[in-house]
């Protein structure tokens, strides 16, 4: 029975998995759409990364997750590690390459960059409130220009002279790519325009301030783009590295924290030496038994009038979060006899 780790990254626009085995080794993994439901996607995450590896050959002994959704999907998962993104990307990264020192991350709906002084993370900055610089945004042209965005990159890199579109948000990038369409471009031209556009808005917003040094690396689903990588090479001067597993990285650095947090289990019994020590392995087909739903309860006990998000499994609630002090806790640690409505605040 070989030992594996599990790791899901549930963000608004996608929801990533990875199964790492013993030696820190992908055997398996997944990427799909979050559709507004990140439960119904953890269910599918897992059962696509069950359907992957010989479930009578393979223990998955510790689950971590991380994403906006991570404390909802972490409930339901019963998972060892909840981290943060930061964290995530920055322990996969330079698990990959110890001597990263900037890590540059775009997604479907945020962005982020993490910079890195001898394999820790020492500065981060991240932007959530413009999409110019995102994914979606590039999804939302291609369709425009009636193109899968999975052609951009290797449209963009056959274009002599990119357009220049306006890259400061959303709405003046597609006011001067319309303007662009009706003058005449060529359609790569404007394609490499708005790939050298996601580039030089992420440098001029996420990037502000921060010192970019070599090596540096680049992840995120938009990292799956050519032509972004290329811009980005051209506007810093330097060679940016894009993994093959990089749209996946924090899925995979969640699992190498859970890996690390999973209990020491030998044959002879547990670190302590308690003979027959065994920790429970993740079931597969745990999530597709139970029904989850979430609940904001607003706590009335003081002044922060806290909204308190709670899980529950079957009606039980199994984790909560949001309050600010403890007159706000919740009991979940009872599968009790007594209704969940009386373990609220």
């Amino acid at each position: 029975m070989m030992d594996c780790y599990l790791g899901i990254d549930i963000g608004s626009i996608s929801t990533k998995g990875v199964i790492i085995d013993d030696r820190r080794r992908i055997v398996a993994r997944t990427y799909l759409w979050t559709e507004g439901n990140p439960a119904d996607a953890a269910r599918r995450v897992v059962a696509d990364l069950g359907s992957q590896v010989d479930r009578n050959a393979v223990r998955v002994g510790a689950v971590g997750t991380t994403g906006s959704a991570r404390r909802l999907v972490g409930a339901m998962c019963g998972a060892t590690v909840v981290k943060n993104e930061i964290t995530a990307h920055a322990v996969g990264t330079t698990f990959l390459h110890p001597d990263v020192r900037t890590i540059l991350e775009i997604g479907g709906q945020d962005s982020k960059i993490i910079c890195v002084e001898n394999g820790i993370a020492v500065d981060y900055a991240m932007n959530t409130l413009c999409a110019a610089g995102t994914g979606a945004f590039l999804s939302s042209q291609a369709h425009r220009l009636g193109v899968e965005v999975e052609e951009f990159g290797s449209i963009a890199l056959t274009s002599k002279k990119p357009a220049n579109i306006a890259a400061r948000c959303t709405v003046f990038a597609e006011s001067d790519l319309v303007h662009k369409i009706q003058v005449g471009y060529a359609r790569e031209d404007i394609i490499a325009g708005l790939c050298r556009a996601v580039a030089t808005n992420y440098l001029n917003n996420v990037g502000k301030g921060k010192q970019i040094v070599a090596p540096v690396v680049f992840q995120g689903g938009v990292s799956k783009n050519a032509g972004v990588v290329r811009a980005f090479e051209d506007e810093l001067g330097m060679d940016v590295i894009v993994d093959a597993d990089g749209h996946l990285m924090g899925a995979f650095g969640v699992a190498l924290l859970a890996a690390e947090a999973a209990p020491r289990i030998t044959s002879a019994g547990d670190a302590s030496g308690n003979a027959g020590a065994q920790a429970e392995a993740f079931d597969f087909d745990a999530l597709r038994s139970f029904e989850f739903a979430t609940r904001e309860v607003e706590c009335q006990k003081c002044a922060n009038r806290c909204e308190i998000i709670c899980v529950f499994r079957n009606g039980v609630i199994i984790d909560s979060w949001g309050n600010r002090c403890e007159q706000g806790a919740v009991k979940t640690e009872t599968y009790a006899k007594a209704p969940s409505s009386s373990l609220l605040p």
